[in-house]
């Protein structure tokens, strides 16, 4: 019994060992690289120095920007992108040409959350329902005019800063 305790004290005890070698190794890895990168940053201003043909020029990286997932109608005049929806109201007097999105929910009661939140601060919100999309939409406004909406539009975002543009289709 006392043989089988200090041969599992002496494996774990070298267990622990072994950890503490891997973290150092780590470590210092992590360090090695770190001095590389140093250098290589060093060396990044003797190579402008060099002739044009002496250089390498790095590689154009292009960022992935991923299209908008309705239908998107900009107006040549102001440039203000306006999203084209097939809407049907579910709570609220109706939608004009022009309407102000402050928010989308897959949930209906949610959407009549955020709603009562803009009546009871002045606003005449509505709900309506996206049915390619299965989303609730909360209208904050809606207006004939696209001057008018955005207008609306750019007050509403110091609230609501992801608040868009909407067309009734």
């Amino acid at each position: 019994m006392i043989c089988a305790a200090l041969c599992a004290s002496i494996a774990f005890t070298s267990c622990g060992s072994s950890k503490e070698s891997a973290y150092r190794k780590a470590y210092e890895k992590a360090k090695a690289q770190e001095a590389a990168q140093q250098t290589q940053a060093q060396q990044a201003p003797e190579q402008t120095q060099l002739a044009p043909e002496q250089t390498q020029q790095a590689p154009v990286v292009t960022p992935l920007v991923e299209a908008p997932a309705q239908s998107t109608v900009t107006d040549n005049n102001d440039n203000v992108p306006v999203r084209s929806e097939n809407l049907t109201v579910v709570n609220g007097a109706g939608l004009k040409a022009y309407s102000v999105v402050v928010g989308s929910f897959g949930v209906r009661a949610n959407a009549e959350g955020l709603q009562n939140t803009l009546n009871k601060a002045g606003y005449n919100a509505q709900v309506a329902y996206n049915s390619e999309r299965n989303m609730y939409r909360v209208v904050a406004s809606t207006f004939d005019s696209k001057a008018n909406a955005i207008e609306s539009r750019n007050s509403l975002r110091s609230a609501y800063p992801d608040a868009w543009l909407l067309m009734k289709q």
